[in-house]
C-alpha cells in the first residue's frame, strides 16, 4: 500500500532552561528549544522530527522548514525510498534556498528536521525502532541513501559497501551484548559552567553513585577556575574514571594548547571543541600538541556543530580528531549522518555522538547503536553523551541503567513529543511563556 505525506506541521517549542544555568558553557546560555515537525499521512501514521536550537532563532528554523515543506508534502514514501538521494538533494540543494547555506546553517538544520521525520515515519511503518530499522537495511539500500558528492576522495560507494557488508558478521553477538549490558555512556550533567563548586561536587557524587564512570565538564572560563573545578571532579571520581572537557570553541589555537598544558594535571580523556568549529588546521595542531603533552592519553573531539559531511571529511583527512561527535540534526538528517558514520569507520576514529539539549539523547542513541551493530566491531572508545534534561516531554524517552543507555523498543526514532508538552511550551503563546 502506498503511503502519502499529506501535511507538514511545524511547532516552535522552547523550554526555559537558561535561568537555572542548565546547558551553560563558555559561549552558550539559552533556552533549549526544538523546531518540531509532524508529517501527517493518509495512513494515519505521523512522522516526527525536529532540529535543536538554543532559544531565540528557533522561529527562523521554523520558517526555513515551512519554506522547504513543499518538497515533502504530497510525496509518497515509496517515491522517497526509490530515489533517496534525489529526495535529500531536493531539500539540501533547493535551487534558490541552497544559496543561504550551502549545506550548512539554518537551511541545513531545517532539512535535517524534515529528513529525520521521514525516517521516523519509515521506521514506524515498519514497526521497528530506528536502530533496528537501519541496521537491518540491505547494504545496497544504505549505500543508495548516502550522497557521496564531494566526499569520494575520502569514501567511495564501493568502500562504504565493503564496510557495511563486513558489519553483518557478528551482528547477533553484538546485539546480545547491548541487550545484556546496554550502550556505554557519559554524563555532562555534573559540570555546566554556570554551576557553583558545591553543586558540581554534589552532582558528581550523585552521578558516581548512580554508576557513571565517565563525566564531562565545561571549560573556557578563567583558567584557574577551570582547573579548580576539574580537581573537584577528579577528586570525587578517582583516577580510573574518565573525565572529558568541553571548551565550546572559546579558545584560540595557542590559547587552547596553553590551557591544556595546565589541565593535563587531571588526566583529561579528551578536549572537545578546543577552538572554532571550522578550523580544521587549528584542530590538527591542537591534536598534535595534546598527544605529545599527554603521551596520547588525551585526544581532540569535535562535531556537534560541524556543518556537513565535507567538514567531517577534512577533520578525518587532517588527523585533527581522535573522537568524532556526530550530531543528529545539525546536519541534513539520517542520510548525511550515514556518510559520516561510515567515513569514521574507514579512518578508524570512534564515534561518540553529541547529545543533551532537548531530544538529542533520544535521537542519537539509535545512531550509536546502528554504528556499533552494522559498522563498528568493538565498543572500545564508543560512548553516547547523556544529559538528564527534558526527557519527560517525549513519548519514548531514553532509559539508562548504571551509566548505560538501554535499547529503545518502540517503533520510530524516539522523536515524538507529548502533545501536552507542545501545548505548554509552544512559543510565544504557551502557558509556560505567558
Amino acid at each position: 500500500m502506498s503511503v502519502r505525506i499529506t501535511s507538514v506541521d511545524v511547532h516552535d517549542v522552547r523550554f526555559p532552561t537558561a535561568a537555572a544555568g542548565d546547558g551553560s558553557d563558555a559561549i552558550n546560555k539559552g533556552d533549549y528549544s526544538a523546531t518540531y515537525v509532524e508529517l501527517g499521512t493518509d495512513a494515519g501514521v505521523v512522522g516526527a522530527g525536529f532540529t535543536f536550537t538554543n532559544g531565540r532563532g528557533n522561529e527562523i528554523t521554523c520558517a526555513a522548514v515551512r519554506a522547504l515543506a513543499h518538497h515533502v508534502r504530497g510525496r509518497t514514501i515509496e517515491e522517497i525510498v526509490a530515489e533517496p538521494v534525489k529526495f535529500w538533494r531536493s531539500l539540501s540543494a533547493d535551487v534558490q534556498l541552497r544559496w543561504l547555506g550551502p549545506e550548512k546553517g539554518v537551511i541545513h538544520m531545517a532539512t535535517g528536521a524534515l529528513v529525520n521525520a521521514v525516517w521516523d515515519l519509515r521506521a514506524k511503518l515498519a514497526g521497528k525502532p530506528m536502530w533496528r530499522f537501519l541496521a537491518e537495511l540491505p547494504t545496497e539500500e544504505l549505500v543508495a541513501s548516502i550522497d557521496f558528492h564531494h566526499i569520494t576522495d575520502a569514501l567511495t560507494p564501493d568502500e562504504a559497501a565493503t564496510i557495511l557488508d563486513k558489519g553483518l558478521t557478528g551482528w547477533d553477538e553484538r546485539l546480545a551484548v547491548l541487550e545484556q549490558s546496554g550502550f556505554p555512556s557519559y554524563t555532562t550533567s555534573v559540570g555546566w559552567l554556570g554551576y557553583p563548586d558545591e553543586k558540581v561536587r554534589a552532582l558528581t557524587r550523585e552521578a558516581y553513585a548512580a554508576g557513571w564512570r565517565a563525566m564531562k565538564m565545561k571549560v573556557g572560563g578563567p583558567p584557574a577556575d577551570d582547573l579548580r573545578r576539574a580537581r573537584i571532579i577528579r577528586a570525587e571520581i578517582g583516577p580510573d574514571a574518565l573525565l572529558m572537557m568541553d571548551a565550546n570553541q572559546v579558545w584560540d589555537v595557542d590559547e587552547a594548547i596553553t590551557n591544556m598544558t595546565a589541565l593535563a594535571e587531571v588526566d583529561p580523556y579528551w578536549i572537545e571543541e578546543p577552538t572554532h568549529a571550522d578550523d580544521i588546521l587549528g584542530h590538527a595542531r591542537i591534536a598534535r600538541a595534546v598527544t605529545e603533552l599527554t603521551g596520547g592519553r588525551c585526544r581532540v573531539a569535535t562535531g556537534e556543530v560541524a556543518a556537513n559531511r565535507v567538514i567531517f571529511k577534512q577533520l578525518l583527512q587532517a588527523e585533527a580528531i581522535g573522537v568524532m561527535q556526530i550530531d543528529a540534526c545539525r546536519v541534513g538528517g539520517v542520510n548525511e549522518v550515514l556518510s559520516e558514520i561510515v567515513m569514521a569507520a574507514k579512518f578508524g576514529v570512534p564515534i561518540c555522538p553529541h547529545a543533551g539539549g532537548v531530544g538529542l539523547c533520544e535521537y542519537v542513541q539509535h545512531l550509536a547503536i546502528f554504528d556499533f551493530l552494522r559498522v563498528g566491531t568493538s565498543l572500545d572508545g564508543r560512548m553516547v553523551e547523556y544529559v538528564d534534561h527534558l526527557h519527560e516531554h517525549f513519548v519514548d524517552p531514553v532509559r539508562t541503567r548504571d551509566g548505560r543507555y538501554l535499547l529503545p523498543a518502540a517503533p520510530g526514532y524516539s522523536a515524538t513529543m507529548r502533545p501536552e508538552s507542545i501545548a505548554e511550551f509552544r512559543f510565544p503563546d504557551g502557558p509556560a511563556w505567558r
